[in-house]
C-alpha cells in the first residue's frame, strides 16, 4: 500500500461554542484526486485552512509525508509542498500575469530570472503563457482561476488544495478547468478539491469525502458516496423540510 502523503488525524476546530470541524480523519496518497463536498457551512474551507496553516486546530494532528506539521506556519508548510488556491480570488490585479505566477516561484527561486522561468513553465501548464505580459486585472474570471492554479504550481507543490476553483464559471469554462485538473493529475500532480458541482465531482473524482456539520459523513468512490442516502439527505433533505 502506498504511504499517505497527507494525513489528517482527528482534527477539530472550535470557535467559542461553535464546533466548525469535528474529529475529521482521512489521508491522501501521492497521485490521488480527492474531492471534498458538503452543504454550505459544513466546514470545508475551515478544514482547508487547518491543513495549510491559516488556522491551528483545537485538537488532532496533521501530518505531511510522515512529519507532524500541525503547528507549522503556512510558509513552512508551503516549503514542504502544500500549495493551494482560495475560494475568493487572490489575484494581484495591478501586476502582470507572469508577476502573479512569480509570487509562487519566489518560494524556492530567489533570483528574478530563475523565478520567471519557473513561473513561465507554470503558466504553460495552465494555458496562460500567451497572456504572461498583460495586467492580471483584465483577465476573465476563468483565466484568473487558472492563474491561481499556476501560482500554486509555481510553488513546486507535492499536493495542491483547490478551494472551489470552478465557482462562478459557465459550463464551457467548467469543462476547461475539469480538463486541466484531470490532465495535471494524469501527469502526476496530487489534488484535494473542494467542489459544489456534484455532476463535476461524479465525473472526475475517483474518491469523495463528505463533510456535514463539521464531521466526516462518508468517504469512498464517487458512485458510492453520491448515491449514499445519508449524503442525499445532507444536500436535499433539509431543503425539503424547510
Amino acid at each position: 500500500m502506498t504511504a499517505a502523503l497527507l494525513s489528517v488525524e482527528g482534527v477539530s476546530k472550535r470557535f467559542g461554542g461553535l464546533l466548525a470541524v469535528n474529529d475529521v480523519s482521512f489521508s491522501v496518497a501521492p497521485g490521488e484526486l480527492v474531492s471534498i463536498i458538503g452543504p454550505n457551512g459544513a466546514g470545508k474551507t475551515t478544514l482547508f485552512n487547518l491543513l495549510t496553516g491559516q488556522l491551528l486546530p483545537s485538537a488532532g494532528r496533521v501530518r505531511f509525508d510522515g512529519h507532524d506539521i500541525t503547528r507549522l506556519s503556512p510558509n513552512r508548510r508551503a516549503r514542504l509542498g502544500l500549495g493551494r488556491t482560495f475560494q475568493i480570488s487572490q489575484t494581484l490585479t495591478s501586476l502582470t500575469v507572469l508577476e502573479n505566477a512569480m509570487v509562487g516561484a519566489f518560494l524556492h527561486h530567489r533570483g528574478l530570472k530563475d523565478a520567471a522561468r519557473k513561473a513561465e513553465g507554470a503558466l504553460a501548464l495552465v494555458g496562460l503563457e500567451h497572456r504572461a505580459g498583460i495586467r492580471a486585472g483584465i483577465l476573465t474570471l476563468s483565466e484568473r482561476r487558472r492563474l491561481e492554479v499556476a501560482r500554486a504550481l509555481a510553488l513546486e507543490p507535492r499536493i495542491v488544495l483547490l478551494d472551489e476553483v470552478m465557482a462562478g464559471l459557465n459550463p464551457t469554462e467548467v469543462e476547461e478547468i475539469v480538463a486541466l485538473v484531470e490532465r495535471l493529475n494524469a501527469e502526476g500532480h496530487t489534488f484535494l478539491v473542494i467542489e459544489h458541482n456534484l455532476k463535476v465531482v461524479r465525473r472526475f473524482s475517483r474518491r469523495v469525502i463528505v463533510i456535514e456539520r463539521g464531521a466526516r459523513l462518508a468517504d469512498g468512490t464517487a458512485a458510492e458516496v453520491l448515491d449514499d442516502p445519508r449524503v442525499v439527505e445532507a444536500y436535499i433533505g433539509r431543503q425539503r423540510a424547510a
